[in-house]
Order: structure tokens, then C-alpha cells, then sequence
């Protein structure tokens, strides 16, 4: 078995891993980034989630290095692509029109953007890994064996840090971090959302296989019947106002049923949603395409996180046939045969994403946990933003956003408050150079669903990689610098040197 050592080993190449890659380096440390797909970046290539984004990102709320990335992809179709004189002079262009977001991009732009910021001689990363083995000793890991999934090889791989920036928390069972996952009791955080009664650890929010699509109107691009689709042709939850496969969702702030049609109804349709090539911007001919990560395509019917691993091929392969259940019933009783997959803009053969969606992870039991009461704004009414952190290194905003979970829950969409990032959601209870870089910090079930959006999970995975590199350089740990207020300072400043915002800014009378 090859062995190799590097400063700091970043399992997991999303969103918050390619975050922790950047800052680390930056530091001068050696690298080793390890991913399973043929993408890096998570959300925003591999798994083809056009970014979900709070309303100032223009102008403030995420980290330098975010920001720069939402440059590059703007530069990118401005230098790459023929856009018309009003779309390349339009500053905050958004190239795919789309309405989720103020930057609806190609996924695969989005990739090419990121290696581009990766390029960096310290940074080695190693595409088709999983982690299968840890060394442990007491509360400290010292190396990983990881799965070449092309050729089945293992490789050992030992470092001064690992960071765990994989979808589902991966790292944690096998280097026995201590870890909670589902729905925490009310009991035990006090949410006013929380369960009644036991913890629900198999109660998550459920994923979705997100796949792009483009409309040829005269044409007939009926796929064959996908073979579950009996079954989800029928199906209808009992909090749902129809059958799932239907133009019918609820509205997730009042739960009454509301009309989601694919195209027309003011914009607030399917197609619009999520789109992520519009025509209008172009000189020449081209066909708008949209990414399908719609309610109707959200898989709930079961839970992946520690189940055995043909429950969760089995689950899996589920939420694929689901989605495709979808484009068939769209493209036959919903009558838009024109309706067509796109594996040009996924990187695959048949046009779903490379890797589901995943909303929620295994969550560290961390030094703090940031609850409901922490962040909602009927928990804080009269303040403009959430709970002041003093250890803060990082901010984020969204909704509390919960999605109908494996529990058969319905969703929870909230108001929120502007919040940051403690450090002490960062730390482990125990282990000593594990650190999260991902969905896997210390917050709730409930506090997931803001915690989990593109730029918060950036600034969750810059952060750690920062907080490995300044404890590694200054003979630290990442307990240590928590509980010293002192230290604490010293790292908010490296934070903020590299452009991290750490608080959200206060506007007053003049």
C-alpha cells in the first residue's frame, strides 16, 4: 500500500473542501484533497445546485474568496461566450436567468472556475477516493486509508489535520467522533421546532438527484418508463395537497396548496426556477436549460445515513428513478414531451448530477451548537440580526429551510436573522485535529437548514482550513485557541486578513 504525509488532508472535494484548500495553502501547507466524483465542488458542480444565496451578496455576506469565485464565473461568460453588448455589460449578470439565485450558472463553469482557484503547486488533489479506514490513537487520528474507486487500490495517507468536508459527515463513525444525527429532542435544545419526546436519528431532511433539462417545443423526447414509476406515479404523502408527480406543492411559509406550473404563472414556475442557460443573453441560437431540484423530486421515502450499504445503493438508485419519474410524467400527462435531459451541462451520460444533493450530514458533538433559538427571528424579536457570537469566524443568511424529512415531517420554512459562524461549532468535544468542512458543524437539525447554503458551507470549510493551518503554525490546538479569548482574537484577525467577514455590518442614523 502507498503511503504518502501531508499537513492537512481534506476528505471530501465540495464546496467547503475546495474553501479549506484554498486558505490552507494559502498558508503555505501542504495539501492532499481527496474526492469521489470527476468534479470537485459539491453544490455547485458535481451535485448541479445553482447557488442558493441570501438578498446583499452583492454587496456583502460572504467571504473574499466566495466572492472572487462568483467574479471569475461572471469573467468567464464574459471572455468564453458570445453574450450580447447588454448582457457583457450588465454588472451583476446572471447568466441563466434564474430566480433562486443572482448567479444561475452551468455547473460545469463552475467547475472549471474552481480549478482554476485551485492551481497551486502545495495543493495535490486526488479525484475517486473514499475513506474506508482511520488510524486512531486516543483522541487524536493519525492517518487514513483511502479507496481508489476506479481501481479498487487503497492508499495511506498521514497528516497533522483532517479536515472532513464529505456530504454525510463520512470521517466521523470511522475515526470514532463523537457525532449526533436527525432530529435533536426538545428536551435536550429547548427549539421550539425540535420533536417531542426521543431524539430521531434516522428523522432527515430528505435529498434529491438533481438533473438538467432543456425544452425543444416541437420536438418528442419521451424517455423510456422508468422502472419504478408505478410506484411514484401514486405516490402522494399525507401532508401533501396531491399526488407528488403533479403540478401541486404546498407553500412553505403558510402549508396551503399552491400551483407550481413548468412554465408561466408570473415567473413563479418550474422551469424559471432554477435556470441556468438563457437564450436572451446570447448572439447566437441557443436553447434555455434549467436544473430540476424541485419539490417534487425531493426523495424522503428514506434515510442514507448509517444504513448498510445496499439499503442505501438501494435508496439511492430510488431518488434517480424518482427524479426521472418526474421528467416522464412531465414529458406524457403533464404534455411537454419537448422536455429533454442535458448531459452536456452534468458532466454524465444521461444528464442527472454526478452526486445527489444531500441537505443534511452527521453533525459533530462540538464545543458549541448553534440552536433555533440562536438564529430565529421570532426566538429574537427586536433584534436585526441573530445572537452576537464573540468567537464568530465567518456569517451567513437564509431562512430556516427544512425540506420534508425521512420521518414523514413536513416542511419547516422560517424566518431567520442574518448570523455568524462560532468557533466553538468548529471544535469536536474530544478529538483533537479533526475538524469539520462542510454541513458536519456543530448545529441542529433545525439550524442545518441555514447552515447548509453554498456561501455558509464556503465560509465553514475556509474557516477550518484556516483554523488547521493557524494551529499547526503556532504550535496549537483548536481547543486551545477556543478557550482563550486572546487567541481567539489573533485568529479573528487571520480570519479577516483573508477576507473573511465576521460580522454582519450595523447601519445607523447619521
Amino acid at each position: 500500500m502507498n503511503s504518502t504525509t501531508c499537513d492537512i488532508l481534506i476528505v471530501g472535494g465540495g464546496t467547503g473542501g475546495c474553501a479549506a484548500a484554498m486558505a490552507a495553502t494559502s498558508m503555505g501547507l501542504h495539501v492532499v484533497m481527496t474526492e469521489p466524483y470527476n468534479w470537485i465542488g459539491g453544490q455547485l458542480t458535481s451535485q448541479a445546485v445553482p447557488p442558493d444565496e441570501h438578498p446583499w451578496i452583492e454587496q456583502f455576506g460572504c467571504t473574499a474568496r466566495y466572492r472572487r469565485y462568483r467574479d471569475l464565473v461572471r469573467a468567464w461568460y464574459r471572455s468564453d461566450t458570445p453574450l450580447t453588448e447588454a448582457a457583457r455589460s450588465e454588472r451583476w449578470l446572471n447568466p441563466g436567468g434564474g430566480w433562486v439565485s443572482k448567479l444561475c450558472h452551468e455547473p460545469k463553469i463552475g467547475w472549471e472556475v474552481l480549478r482554476q482557484m485551485l492551481s497551486h503547486p502545495l495543493l495535490d488533489v486526488r479525484l475517486h477516493r473514499i475513506p474506508v479506514r482511520a488510524e486512531v490513537h486516543g483522541d487524536q487520528v493519525l492517518a487514513l486509508v483511502l479507496k481508489n474507486l476506479e481501481n479498487g487500490d487503497e492508499e495511506r495517507v498521514e497528516a497533522n489535520y483532517f479536515l472532513d468536508a464529505t456530504e454525510l459527515g463520512d470521517l466521523l463513525p470511522i475515526t470514532g467522533t463523537e457525532y449526533i444525527t436527525g432530529a435533536e429532542s426538545k428536551r435536550d435544545t429547548g427549539e421550539p421546532h425540535a420533536v417531542d419526546g426521543d431524539q430521531e436519528p434516522h428523522n432527515v431532511q430528505g435529498l434529491t438527484w438533481v438533473m438538467a433539462l432543456g425544452y425543444d417545443a416541437a420536438g418528442d423526447h419521451t424517455i423510456e418508463k422508468p422502472a419504478q414509476y408505478d410506484y411514484w406515479r401514486t405516490y402522494r404523502p399525507s401532508f401533501w395537497p396531491d399526488n407528488l408527480l403533479s403540478f401541486k406543492m404546498l407553500d412553505v411559509r403558510t402549508l396551503e396548496p399552491r400551483d407550481f406550473p413548468l412554465f408561466g404563472n408570473d415567473r413563479f414556475n418550474l422551469f424559471e426556477y432554477r435556470q441556468i442557460v438563457d437564450p436572451t443573453i446570447y448572439e447566437d441560437s441557443r436553447e434555455a436549460a434549467t436544473i430540476a431540484n424541485w419539490p417534487q423530486n425531493d426523495y424522503f421515502d428514506g434515510n442514507i445515513i448509517d444504513e448498510p450499504a445496499d439499503v442505501v445503493a438501494t435508496r439511492l438508485e430510488a431518488s434517480r428513478q424518482l427524479s426521472l419519474s418526474f421528467l416522464y410524467w412531465l414529458q406524457s400527462e403533464g404534455g411537454y414531451p419537448g422536455l429533454h435531459l442535458r448531459p452536456d451541462l452534468t458532466g454524465t451520460p444521461d444528464g442527472l448530477a454526478q452526486a445527489p444533493y444531500i441537505r443534511e450530514s452527521r453533525r459533530i458533538k462540538a464545543q458549541f451548537t448553534v440552536l433555533e433559538q440562536h438564529v430565529a427571528a421570532y426566538t429574537n424579536e427586536g433584534r436585526d440580526r441573530a445572537a452576537d457570537f464573540p468567537d464568530s469566524v465567518g456569517i451567513g443568511a437564509y431562512r430556516l429551510d427544512l425540506h420534508p424529512s425521512t420521518s414523514g415531517a413536513n416542511t419547516i420554512d422560517t424566518s431567520s436573522l442574518p448570523f455568524q459562524i462560532p468557533l466553538g461549532s468548529l471544535i469536536p468535544v474530544r478529538m483533537r485535529n479533526l475538524l469539520p468542512a462542510c454541513k458536519n458543524l456543530g448545529v441542529t437539525h433545525l439550524t442545518n437548514g441555514c447552515y447548509r447554503l453554498h456561501p455558509v458551507e464556503w465560509n465553514i470549510g475556509e474557516s477550518a482550513g484556516l483554523l488547521a493551518a493557524f494551529c499547526l503554525q503556532s504550535g496549537l490546538e483548536p481547543a486551545q485557541v477556543w478557550a482563550s479569548p486572546d487567541l481567539i482574537k489573533d485568529f479573528q484577525e487571520l480570519c479577516m486578513k483573508q477576507g473573511i467577514e465576521i460580522e454582519w455590518p450595523r447601519l445607523y442614523a447619521l
